[in-house]
């Protein structure tokens, strides 16, 4: 019998049940109409969890116009939005999935992402997909951890 097999699973519980004690926090932007049914984020810890963002105009509740370079540009000011609620900002990301509906607009999506975001830049994914809401080109969804983007202090020597 392999004895690592029980501590493994008892380390695991031990992390859920101590992920599971932390108070959960939810922010809705308060634009969303309430027929969508959830949250613009979720806070556990430190840990941000942000929903999937289309490039998504809230004032209007359409998507900008202009294509793949305008929704990634939305995106990221959406999210900049949602994390200043948060206390938090862009460099706080640490990972990011992206969905392509169509993998031709890899680059233009690229150059906007790496125009949005502070360096060093968050870990990634990215996923050509057939069909988005609203008829997106593309969603990003993100996690941020707070102060994860404050510049670590010198030591003194």
């Amino acid at each position: 019998m392999n004895k690592a097999l029980p501590i493994a699973a008892i380390a695991l519980c031990a992390v859920t049940a101590a992920a599971q004690a932390k108070p959960r926090e939810t922010y809705r932007n308060p634009a969303l109409p309430e027929q969508f049914p959830f949250s613009s984020a979720v806070v556990v810890g430190d840990t941000i969890y942000l929903s999937g963002e289309i490039g998504l105009n809230y004032d209007t509740m359409t998507l900008v116009e202009g294509g793949v370079e305008a929704e990634t540009r939305q995106i990221f000011k959406n999210y900049k939005a949602t994390l200043e609620a948060l206390g938090s900002n862009l460099a706080d990301i640490v990972k990011c999935s992206v969905f392509l509906d169509d993998m031709a607009h890899y680059a233009a999506m690229n150059a906007v992402y790496a125009a949005s975001l502070p360096d060093p830049k968050p870990a990634r994914s990215t996923f050509g997909v057939d069909g988005l809401a609203l008829g997106a080109a593309l969603e990003i969804e993100c996690l941020a951890v707070r102060g994860s983007g404050k510049p670590k202090k010198k030591e003194k020597q």
